[in-house]
C-alpha cells in the first residue's frame, strides 16, 4: 500500500509545477514553483526510501518486506529514467 501511495506522489510536483514535463529537473534556471517542484519531488523521493527503513527499524516490518519496497522504488525510479531518456530524443 505504501508504494502504491508513494507512486502517485513523487510524479505529483513535476506535472503540477513542472508543466508535465521532466526538462526542468536537469535545468539551473528556474522559478519559484519550479524550486518547489524539484524541491518536493526530491523530499517525496526521499520518503519513499527512508520510510520502509523507519518501519523496520521500528521492527513493524520484516527485513523481507523492506527489501521489497527499496526495490519496487528502484524500478519506479528505472522508469522514470528511461521516459526521461525517451522524452529526450526527437526521433519517437
Amino acid at each position: 500500500m505504501l508504494s502504491a501511495l508513494m507512486y502517485v506522489l513523487v510524479p505529483m510536483p513535476c506535472l503540477f509545477f513542472g508543466g508535465g514535463s521532466t526538462h526542468f529537473l536537469m535545468s539551473r534556471d528556474g522559478g519559484g514553483w519550479m524550486d518547489a517542484a524539484k524541491f518536493l519531488t526530491g523530499a517525496s523521493a526521499m520518503g519513499s526510501i527512508a520510510i520502509p527503513i523507519i518501519l523496520k527499524h521500528a521492527h513493524m516490518i520484516e527485513t523481507g518486506a523492506m527489501l521489497i519496497e527499496l526495490v519496487s522504488f528502484f524500478i519506479f525510479v528505472c522508469t522514470v529514467l528511461c521516459f526521461h531518456q525517451a522524452s529526450l530524443d526527437d526521433d519517437w
